[in-house]
């Protein structure tokens, strides 16, 4: 069960997507939980992601409670004997405790493997105060930075990495679905200091 946090426009849904190709990809099932049930149209864009995957997403409607889809999701896994649930969450900025609260509660509930903060490295601090507060929410196991393609010099990773103590195990890069790329450190480290 891994569980994707962070807030609106990082990338949350896409990354969700490109791990669930993954997975599929070395032959394991997934299904999906659609547990953002705030952002308009949200459930509609984990829908059509998991569509062109081949993959189940489990719903409610929206304003439902994110935790009991979440739930509901993890059940039905068991029960079809799915290998991997992957948990789409509402965005908002990280300083809205209700935000916080309800993902703890998923987090509660859904019991995930893996709690993955999905940051955006365009960011820079703002992503740092960003996996700095889902942190201390519900202890993130790990970190995901998209857009790395459009960042010059990814010092968001560094950071992230830093006030955390976990590591950022992808990088996101362009948009489809193959291009998640485990995280480099040796390369990582050449693009912060140059050749």
């Amino acid at each position: 069960v891994i569980m994707f946090v962070g807030v609106n426009g990082t990338g949350k849904t896409t990354t969700l997507a490109k791990m669930a190709h993954l997975l599929k990809s070395e032959g394991f099932s997934v299904v999906a939980a659609a547990s953002d049930t705030y952002r308009a149209g949200s459930i509609e864009q984990l829908e059509e992601h998991c569509r062109r995957l081949g993959i189940r997403v489990i719903r409610q409607d929206y304003g439902a409670d994110a935790a009991a889809v979440a739930y509901d999701t993890v059940a039905h896994a068991r029960a079809k004997r799915i290998d991997a649930v992957l948990i789409d969450t509402a965005g908002r900025m990280q300083s809205n405790k209700n935000l916080l609260a309800e993902m703890a509660k998923i987090a509660r509930v859904a019991e995930p493997d893996l709690k993955i903060f999905v940051g955006d490295a365009l960011a820079g601090n703002d992503a740092l105060s960003q996996a700095r507060e889902f942190h201390s929410a519900i202890e993130i196991d790990g970190a995901i930075l998209t857009k790395v393609d459009a960042d010059p010099s990814g010092g968001a990773a560094l950071s992230i990495a830093f006030v955390t103590g976990r590591p950022v195990i992808f990088l996101g890069v362009v948009q489809n679905y193959e291009d998640l790329r485990p995280f480099d450190p040796e390369w990582f480290a050449q693009r912060l200091v140059g050749e």
